[in-house]
């Protein structure tokens, strides 16, 4: 590459880290953590161990974005001596060096460029996320299984705290549904792109003939309802119901009648949570779960009134928005970004951060 293609491509590359850096609001966020760390300095901070989990999560969170920021800032300033030493000492190693270097910090432009595309009135929230068995009999329910395993490797991968609140399990293998947090900031809006209906076409393992079966699950992502939502459920509109927990193949988690089931009479939306042993505890996750559909609902209602005051019917980019083929080929594609992967393996391992940015980045010109 030309000196002078390197230059400009410099000036490109710092031109963009500007731009992000301005809607990253760089100073805006160190005053955000400077606030945080004297509230988590406060000796009461733990008096509350949930807020004192929120406090430190969060400034983590703002500590690890600028922490990133600064970083890839450095590392553009660094690259011009990094060509020019190559060049200087004619160095054909040096060269390569500095070029991988370049292609790196593209890369990781790219993907905290993608960052700044969150901007939706609930992106900055916690997730929560529900998996559910669709068309397909076991096959759905096992689909659905390893859904919610990618979901938590990918949660893994980038050291994000989970929680699951829920598992009904299928009776033969799998599960019929799931609902677990990703309890990071901006989990909603990085993973609001993953709702919709997914489709696995494959070989069955439970069809003793071998032949191709086609199966489906839904993925369904709330935002984390905060005290600012307002969200009120009146106690005459619930029915709640009470059973004892249990695992797959019907192995006992409790000996008391501790999960919970939630029944909003008005919508009829049901939510239970399990993963406690306090019946209490159990009952107040239900109720977030149930406060967070809620909301959701009030939202699309919104949204509804606006896309018939738009003169538009809205999108259905949820429904068939992903197919995993492993045979008669192996391939993941997602259908509105025709983003795809080879090795469905790696996808289901938690390998989904390309799916993702593709998403986020088709939604963003969707909304134009």
């Amino acid at each position: 590459m030309a000196v002078v293609d390197i230059s400009e491509e410099l000036k490109s590359l710092s031109s963009t880290m500007g731009s992000i850096e301005a809607v990253l609001d760089l100073d805006a966020l160190r005053g955000d953590i400077a606030v945080l760390e004297e509230q988590a300095a406060a000796p009461s901070l733990w008096d509350d161990p949930e807020a004192a989990q929120k406090i430190t999560s969060k400034l983590s969170h703002l500590q690890a974005e600028v922490r990133k920021a600064e970083a890839l800032r450095g590392r553009i300033d660094d690259l011009g001596v990094l060509f020019e030493l190559a060049e200087d000492e004619g160095d054909a190693d040096a060269q390569a060096e500095a070029e991988a270097e370049l292609e790196a910090v593209r890369k990781a432009l790219d993907e905290m460029e993608v960052r700044t595309l969150l901007s939706g009135e609930y992106d900055a929230r916690e997730a929560l996320v529900t998996i559910r068995a669709e068309a397909g009999g076991v096959d759905a329910a096992d689909f659905a299984e390893r859904l919610q395993r990618m979901y938590l490797r990918w949660a893994e991968r980038h050291n994000y705290k989970t929680e699951v609140y829920e598992t009904a399990y299928a009776e033969e293998a799998g599960i019929k549904s799931t609902t677990f947090a990703v309890e990071v900031p901006y989990a909603y809006g990085t993973l609001s792109v993953e709702q919709g209906t997914h489709r696995l076409v494959r070989v069955s393992p439970f069809d003793n003939q071998g032949r191709r079966q086609t199966s489906f699950a839904g993925v369904e992502v709330l935002p984390v309802v905060e005290q600012t939502d307002h969200v009120e459920i009146d106690e005459s509109d619930l029915r709640v119901d009470v059973y004892r927990s249990s695992g797959p193949g019907g192995q006992g988690v409790n000996t008391t009648d501790s999960a919970v089931r939630l029944t909003h009479l008005p919508t009829g939306i049901v939510v239970s949570c399990q993963n406690e042993r306090s019946q209490i505890q159990n009952k107040a996750s239900a109720m977030n779960v149930l406060q967070a559909k809620l909301l959701e609902r009030r939202r699309q209602e919104e949204q509804a009134k606006m896309n018939a005051l738009k003169g538009d019917g809205g999108n259905s980019w949820g429904n068939q928005m992903r197919s995993y083929v492993l045979h008669p080929y192996q391939m993941v594609k997602d259908l509105r970004t025709e983003f795809e992967m080879g090795n469905p393996e790696a996808v289901f391992n938690g390998e989904i951060d390309g799916f993702i940015e593709a998403g986020i980045r088709w939604r963003k010109q969707s909304e134009k």
